[in-house]
């Protein structure tokens, strides 16, 4: 998966935007839905990462599995995976960013998700 690529599916989803909030960070592309951040990464770094948020228990397993996917460095680590996107099959990491977008989405109060529903 090219960073283009990535990009574009994040922003794929229901009301997703690029946002590029960190002053320190000006790179690190932060996708969000409805102000809050469901996927982030520095698109033009080798090789390719991104931080994606997952129920803690899944976050735990996904590390078990695959080398590729480690706690992440900037957050909560019980809730987000660092992902090296090269290293996984592009499905795999299409399903991991549309895990942490649903869990965003659910987390959401529930006019915001019944929005999102009707768009």
């Amino acid at each position: 998966m090219t960073p283009a690529e990535l990009r574009a599916f994040c922003l794929s989803f229901n009301a997703a935007a690029e946002e590029f909030p960190f002053p320190r960070n000006p790179e690190l592309s932060t996708f969000k839905v409805l102000g809050k951040i469901f996927a982030f990464s520095a698109l033009a770094e080798q090789p390719l990462k991104i931080a994606l948020k997952a129920e803690p228990e899944n976050a735990i397993r996904q590390r078990e599995q695959h080398p590729a996917i480690v706690p992440g460095w900037h957050l909560n680590k019980r809730h987000w995976n660092t992902v090296t996107v090269d290293e996984l099959p592009d499905a795999y990491v299409r399903e991991l960013i549309e895990d942490s977008y649903d869990l965003v989405v659910a987390g959401l109060p529930k006019a915001e998700r019944l929005r999102l529903d009707r768009a």
